[in-house]
């Protein structure tokens, strides 16, 4: 049988080389099977012979015994990088999403063969760069009896920068070589799809260390250089993800050892592992050199300076060891978003934590030897040093919530030598650890800079307190001397040294004899005195370069001037004022990547009252306490913001107006339940017919609300808010709500109670339990077609997981919360099952009062009716995601409640309630079609003979 080049091979014969790969990753018998049927084919050549031509020295073919191998020794990796490629990753210049470049590797199937240490091995590998969508081929082959046919076509979209390989071949253990043979597919420059045959040939060690954990290779085309599907050789790298074996701890140990720290720091108790505590800083480092930074011996990169660093576990121990990877750049977003692996710029890093002094003790290792191919990459020269750790104490100098430092052992004179580097960490607002508390340094002087206003000047208006922290955060811009604006916001941190959780609550507790009690938290505010809030602040500036900061363009107000600029500020709101005061520092950036602090900024903000009738808008100032002539001066800064508590200050009715609606129909409800126990204490007869599902589901509309507390109904992030307004009624109602509650359920299970009991008694109980069955398996059928219907629709708007960012016109439903909305619907239909048992027992009776079934409609349909008035009637006057947080009445997490909703479902309720009507007038059936009539008529009458 011939073995000729592959080039010198027809398409047909590529594609069963495809083909063939393929079966094998089903299953080992097809696989055998069809490489039989290759070997018989006279124009063909077997894969035994491509394993052999390219393979064989590598890793030589081995007879495979079907003994599958422990799933934890696949061969994978994930997040690696590659060169070369291009011709197979279409990139489209018009997409507007593009992907970095990267490489997995994933394995299907590891099975053991007749050579010790040799496993035969199916994966899949996937490259992924250039532009995302594209249109996707699909590859459908058939096997008739006159052959094998190969069908191409169009079929959905497709990341065109995505080139997927099927692949077979051996690996062995000992030796950690590893060869691959297979079939995929791609797109060539001008976006055609390609039929691409390639032999991949992998280092990758089944138990590594640091320097053996670097899975390197490359990627060969199969098909001849003339060939349209050909392909350059491509260089892969990626970080192993086999088992891992520590071996420079003790060296990280040692190095950390002659540290002397200045501060302490968090110990890891409260944390399950490590790798919890850095995950957690996914936003990464900024790096801060030596302030005589000037010379090659500041940074670890030949005439590179980065400023910022990111960390990625790789691999996690339960001793507290970890296995993990540096990445460096000059981009703060770079550090955590995904960018590709660039080995020129990447460290890998391995060390421990220090139980004794609470920090990670680390040896890195840079990688060498990439210039010419990733295949020949390195990691021996583990000179790098690390250390981090979490401080205990937090204040206005010291943000960050982990910082640390980077040295090199070598001598100075050695090539490769740099002086320490200091980093910290780049956190989002309120990224603190369990055990981190605020210290306030700037009380006394806030104190001094700023006075207390005159008290009868805010006497009977309101401002934010305790009771409503979520107000004091806000968003305004700021305009400066040449009325240029730029926008901003700013988040609560602290209140006294609590951290302030973005829920809206208080985390952390701490004792001090001048302490508030947070009402339903149970946590305490440090305060210096009653009205006096000790307060602390990160404020966010968007970037804007043509924004002056006086003689400091808006490169140095930024380690990153993609990203804005960044205040901290700390100091005194008062509560009986609206007046927040605050001295805040900002960072400084020169050339040279050093940063200094300016700590000479006046922060003050005057809040308006939430029970204003009229439109008052935040207000406030930035101000440089600097002389003119200093270089960190600036003119002062105007603050504005629209007032969102003003806008919604004149609804103070209609809170008023949804609570008492709340109480009104609540007590309907017990009313029409009370008539209707009165009812069928006149008419006992008529107690076995009431449909058991119906009174189910109204008391189950009754019961849920009390078992999953009822105040969480009014629980929101605006409750304080309403509560304000309100003054205090809200709260107080909640109990006669309960109440209420609790009585109507009650009534309903004393009717339920009633019919079962009825139903067992009566004599006629056998027919009943069979129509309320085929009732009951029909609704059933309806709720359950209706909820999938639902849980589809979910999915395919919201997906399967909560987006990180939402915007302020749409709101995001959970799947609970979209499950209770439906809940709601059922009970709006609650006369479903009554109809449906009266037309199988097709009786006349009136069973339901006229008072209960449309009185309880009405209660039911009222909340659409209001829900259509209020969206037009308020939806334009703020943001619905803010405002649908102060709904009581028909709140949307009870109903399904939209423009559709309101008119469909009192349409439905109504069109029920008619139905019930007639039927109780001239029988069950006399709804249905008179063919349906007459048979359930005469099954009635042979009943009755029966």
């Amino acid at each position: 049988m011939s073995t000729a080049p592959f080039s010198s091979h027809s398409p047909f014969e590529l594609s069963r080389f495809s083909i063939s790969t393929m079966f094998f990753s089903q299953t080992r018998q097809l696989w055998a099977l069809f490489i039989i049927l290759l070997n018989l084919c006279p124009f063909g050549f077997s894969i035994q012979s491509l394993y052999s031509q390219h393979c064989n020295s590598i890793v030589p073919e081995s007879i495979g015994n079907g003994i599958e191998v422990n799933r934890s020794l696949f061969p994978s990796f994930k997040g690696g990088y590659f060169t070369g490629g291009d011709s197979i990753l279409s990139d489209n210049p018009q997409s507007a999403f593009t992907s970095p470049k990267s490489v997995r590797l994933g394995t299907t199937r590891l099975t053991e063969t007749g050579t010790q240490g040799v496993l035969e091995i199916a994966s899949t590998l996937v490259l992924r760069g250039g532009s995302i969508f594209g249109t996707r081929f699909s590859n459908r082959t058939r096997i008739y009896s006159g052959g094998v046919h190969k069908i191409s076509g169009p079929r959905n979209y497709h990341p065109r920068g995505r080139a997927t390989f099927d692949l077979h071949g051996f690996w062995s253990v000992s030796s950690g070589e590893m060869c691959l043979l297979g079939g995929g597919s791609g797109y060539s420059k001008n976006g055609n799809f390609l039929d691409l045959h390639a032999v991949v040939k992998l280092n990758y060690t089944m138990n590594s260390t640091i320097t053996t954990s670097l899975v390197t290779g490359t990627l060969e085309s199969l098909d001849g250089m003339g060939n349209v599907n050909y392909f350059d050789k491509i260089s892969i790298f990626a970080f192993s993800d086999s088992s891992y074996n520590y071996t420079l701890t003790a060296e990280a140990e040692k190095s950390c050892s002659a540290m002397v720290m200045k501060e302490n720091a968090v110990s890891l108790e409260k944390y399950s592992t490590l790798c919890s505590l850095l995950q957690r800083l996914y936003r990464g480092f900024l790096l801060e050199y030596p302030s005589n930074c000037t010379s090659h011996k500041c940074s670890p990169f030949d005439g590179f300076l980065p400023r910022f660093m990111s960390i990625r576990v790789i691999h996690c121990s339960d001793g507290n060891k970890v296995h993990l990877k540096f990445q460096l750049y000059n981009s703060s977003t770079s550090a955590y978003k995904y960018r590709p692996l660039a080995p020129q710029s990447t460290w890998v890093s391995e060390g421990s934590w220090d139980v004794e002094k609470n920090r990670l003790c680390l040896v890195a290792c840079p990688l060498l030897n990439f210039t010419n191919s990733l295949a020949h990459i390195s990691a021996e020269d583990c000179s790098i040093r690390l250390s981090l750790h979490l401080p205990a104490i937090l204040s206005l100098r010291r943000r960050s919530v982990a910082v640390g430092s980077i040295w090199s052992i070598k001598d100075p004179s050695d090539s490769g030598y740099f002086e320490r580097i200091e980093f910290r960490s780049l956190d989002k607002i309120s990224a603190y650890f369990m055990g981190q508390k605020y210290e306030f340094t700037q009380t006394d002087r806030v104190k001094k800079l700023c006075q207390k206003k005159d008290l009868a000047k805010t006497k009977g208006k309101s401002y934010p307190g305790v009771n409503s922290l979520g107000q004091l955060n806000f968003d305004f811009s700021i305009e400066n001397s040449q009325k240029v604006s730029v926008w901003g916001s700013c988040h609560l941190l602290t209140v006294g040294d609590t951290f302030y959780h973005s829920a809206g609550e208080l985390i952390g507790v701490i004792e001090d004899e001048h302490v508030t009690r947070i009402p339903d938290s149970g946590a305490k505010v440090l305060t210096s005195s009653p009205n006096l809030l000790n307060v602390s602040y990160a404020i966010r500036l968007a970037a804007a370069p043509n924004f002056k900061w006086g003689r400091v363009s808006a490169t140095e107000m930024s380690s990153d001037s993609s990203t804005g600029v960044d205040i901290a500020a700390e100091g005194l709101y008062d509560v009986e004022t609206g007046d927040l005061c605050m001295v805040g520092c900002r960072y400084v950036y020169s050339y040279n990547q050093n940063s200094s602090m300016d700590c000479e900024i006046l922060v003050k903000v005057h809040f308006p009252p939430v029970n204003s009738s009229t439109t008052e808008n935040l207000e406030g100032s930035i101000i440089s306490m600097r002389d003119k002539a200093d270089k960190f001066y600036f003119e002062p800064l105007k603050v504005s913001s629209k007032d969102i508590f003003a806008s919604l200050a004149p609804d103070v009715g209609r809170v008023d107006f949804e609570i008492t609606m709340v109480l009104i129909s609540l007590t309907l409800a017990c009313i029409f339940a009370g008539l209707q126990l009165f009812h069928v204490k006149r008419n006992p007869d008529v107690i076995p017919s009431v449909s058991l599902l119906m009174l189910l589901v109204l008391t189950l509309g009754h019961m849920i609300p009390l078992v999953l507390n009822f105040e969480a109904v009014f629980k929101n992030h605006n409750r304080q808010n309403v509560m304000t307004w309100s003054d205090g009624w809200l709260e107080g109602n909640e109990v006669i709500v309960r109440v209420m509650t609790m009585i109507a359920f009650l009534l309903q299970f004393r009717l339920l109670q009633l019919t079962w009991s009825a139903r067992l008694a009566g004599e006629t109980s056998r027919k009943l339990w069979m129509d309320e069955k085929k009732a009951v398996y029909m609704c059933l059928s309806l709720y359950t077609i209706g909820g999938l219907i639902a849980g589809i629709i979910h999915f395919s708007t919201y997906g399967t997981s909560r987006p990180r960012y939402s915007g302020s016109a749409r709101h995001w439903h959970s799947v609970w919360e979209d499950l209770r909305s439906y809940c709601g619907l059922v009970v709006d239909g609650f006369l479903l099952p009554q109809i449906l048992l009266n037309i199988f027992v097709n009786s006349n009776q009136k069973v339901l009062t006229a008072f209960f079934y449309a009185g309880t409609t009405i209660v039911r349909l009222l909340p659409h009716a209001y829900d259509a008035y209020r969206s037009h009637r308020y939806a334009s006057r703020v943001p619905y995601v803010y405002f649908r947080n102060s709904y009581i009445y028909a709140n949307p997490s009870g109903d399904l409640y939209s423009t559709t909703w309101d008119v469909i479902i009192p349409c439905g309720g109504l069109l029920f309630a008619v139905i019930l009507f007639l039927q109780q007038r001239y029988g069950g059936a006399c709804v249905l079609p008179r063919r349906f009539r007459e048979s359930l008529e005469y099954e009635k009458v042979s009943v009755v003979s029966g």
